[in-house]
């Protein structure tokens, strides 16, 4: 499906998630892989077509799973939407500490050096121990949608999305491609260790050059 956002195109059915649990991963990156700009983050890449369908997913989704570092850089302001911090060392993320019970859950590891206090600030309940070392994806998803989080977003970053498909979490892919070439040294949207995740190609939105791409993850 090809869909002209120009034409009065119903997103909300477009990027409608199927009636069961579901996660899906959405992503920005340049024509030339760049996933951040001259600043290191997502925010001088993307632009107003991006951020009509960034708001909708956020909208459509129950809970936002995001990686401490990307929390860290972009500068996550606490949310409508509950936030799930992903963190190896359970490290609650500045801007996240003063969040009301409930708004800000943690997902790290029992190894976690800051564990104690993830469970001081965000509430033990709120603090999700899924491993030793690494932090358990699958789990954490099962987790969520036990607490009613059945629709979940997550936004990276690279880490973390390179992570979720290498343990098979992602069940759709939501990439947004802007018209413009960077250069440099920038990350791609995913960073790791190689993973082989076979996609399929669901729609794909344009909009003065943008494209925005919905794929399925082949499990």
């Amino acid at each position: 499906m090809r869909v002209l956002l120009g034409e009065d195109a119903d997103l909300s059915a477009v990027y409608a998630a199927p009636d069961q649990p579901w996660l899906r991963v959405n992503m920005v990156s340049t024509v030339d892989g760049a996933a951040t700009g001259e600043d290191g983050t997502s925010r001088s890449i993307n632009n107003g077509v991006d951020k009509v369908v960034f708001d909708l997913l956020r909208e459509l989704s129950d809970a936002v799973v995001v990686g401490a570092g990307t929390v860290r850089i972009e500068g996550y302001a606490v949310g409508r939407k509950p936030l799930v911090v992903v963190s190896r060392t359970g490290s609650v993320p500045p801007t996240q500490r003063s969040a009301r019970s409930g708004q800000v859950l943690m997902a790290t590891v029992s190894t976690a050096p800051h564990l104690e206090e993830a469970r001081s600030l965000l509430g033990g309940e709120n603090v999700l121990v899924l491993g030793s070392h690494r932090v358990d994806l699958a789990r954490m998803k099962d987790e969520l949608v036990l607490r009613g989080f059945r629709h979940l977003l997550s936004e990276g970053g690279p880490h973390l999305l390179r992570d979720l498909l290498d343990q098979g979490v992602v069940d759709e892919l939501d990439t947004t491609v802007v018209p413009r070439m960077i250069s440099g040294s920038h990350r791609r949207i995913t960073d790791g260790p190689p993973v082989d995740a076979p996609l399929r190609l669901a729609t794909l939105v344009e909009e003065d050059g943008t494209l925005l791409a919905r794929w399925f993850v082949e499990q």
